[in-house]
């Protein structure tokens, strides 16, 4: 373990909601010099979900992400709350954005999202002996599914129709899975 060449001078809350908060803080740099630093803590981790049928398809959700105002092709993923595990919030969401359930669960991934600027972490699993049901989207979710192929969502990666990063690390982990597990 390294110390940290960052020196925190004082830290002020900019803004903070039920989702994020963003904090100011003066600092000495590592380089010795006065700076600044932002950084957005995020109150809920977010979990994906790469649900996989015994065909080898999957599904994708697709909505309307405001921050880059554009339309977005993703694994189903969302929050967790503290006091709810990983994997009770990816079981949630699957159900919510799919109305699927599923008998198998695996932890295929974590990461640290753009750990220059947020603390935020996700949690990536893969879901099978899926069932299907109703899905019951939150009000700020206007959703379409897609039921395709598994190799037409890596396609979908590799051409950067899917840019959202938590679905990028998931189909991309699952490929590297399958592979490893099909040399054995």
């Amino acid at each position: 373990m390294e110390k940290s060449p960052w020196q925190v001078t004082a830290r002020n809350v900019v803004y903070d909601n039920q989702w994020i908060r963003l904090t100011h803080h003066e600092v000495i740099r590592p380089d010795g010099l006065p700076g600044i630093y932002g950084i957005v803590h995020f109150h809920h981790r977010a979990v994906g979900v790469l649900p996989i049928d015994e065909n080898g398809w999957t599904w994708l959700v697709g909505q309307y992400r405001l921050p880059h105002e554009k339309y977005s092709w993703e694994i189903p993923e969302g929050g967790c709350p503290g006091g709810e595990s990983t994997l009770e919030a990816a079981r949630r969401e699957l159900r919510e954005e799919t109305g699927l359930t599923a008998s198998n669960w695996e932890q295929i991934g974590c990461a640290d999202l753009s750990n220059s600027v947020t603390d935020e972490t996700a949690t990536i699993y893969l879901a099978t002996g899926l069932q299907p049901g109703l899905a019951a989207p939150e009000g700020t979710e206007q959703i379409s599914l897609r039921h395709l192929p598994f190799e037409e969502a890596l396609q979908m990666v590799m051409t950067g129709e899917i840019t959202d990063a938590i679905s990028i690390m998931a189909i991309l982990l699952y490929q590297q899975l399958m592979a490893h597990r099909s040399s054995d």
